[in-house]
């Protein structure tokens, strides 16, 4: 039902098409490989198991694929755990289709999102969580680098970072590469939740 529901709401959006869909873990991991699709919604929860691990899976088959949780279930922990297993944004059902379109646009354009609902709360706790004195700093970034990874929590494109900094998009991409391999992450979600935990 929430399947069709999606495919009848996107129909009335001429800038999505729907070119595929599943209900199992095993359908996602088949589907997607043939109708390479640029974002893929993933629910939590599906009958041969978990949205998380399928997501793990088709990051690894596809590393450019754009992941987004749309699911009923929420506990801060299942954030996390999808923002580790590269998921650009996570929302939650009860979201009106506006949002839900404008959120698919915008993790397109290399945005993180978060429903409204849950952000506060994730943020609260990644700024409450102690960061391991050993583990990545702040500090081992260049004065650019903090302004780069500062936008890049704000939910900035790299077009836009370059509009911000004054630079171009090719030299924002080569900072951001920089500070991602300083700070050992692979997804620019990890670098936006590592910077909130850094401003607690």
């Amino acid at each position: 039902m929430v399947r069709v529901g999606l495919r009848t709401l996107f129909s009335s959006y001429p800038q999505l098409e729907v070119v595929g869909e599943g209900a199992t873990v095993a359908e996602a991991l088949e589907v997607v490989p043939k109708t390479t699709p640029d974002v893929v919604l993933l629910d939590i929860r599906l009958p041969d198991g978990s949205g998380l691990s399928a997501c793990r899976k088709l990051r690894e088959l596809r590393p450019e694929l754009r992941v987004l949780i749309l699911t009923s279930f929420y506990t801060d922990e299942m954030v996390m755990d999808a923002i580790d297993a590269g998921a650009e944004g996570y929302l939650l059902k009860e979201i009106n289709s506006d949002f839900l379109v404008r959120s698919i646009e915008e993790v397109m354009e290399g945005k993180s999102i978060l429903d409204p609902a849950v952000t506060r709360k994730v943020m609260e706790r990644a700024r409450r969580e102690k960061v391991d004195e050993t583990g990545p700093s702040l500090s081992m970034l260049s004065p650019q680098e903090r302004r780069v990874i500062a936008l890049v929590a704000a939910g900035k494109t790299n077009k836009e970072i370059g509009l911000e900094l004054n630079l171009s998009d090719k030299t924002v991409k080569n900072y951001l590469s920089n500070l991602m391999e300083k700070l050992n992450f692979s997804r620019r979600s990890q670098a936006a939740a590592f910077y909130a935990q850094q401003q607690r």
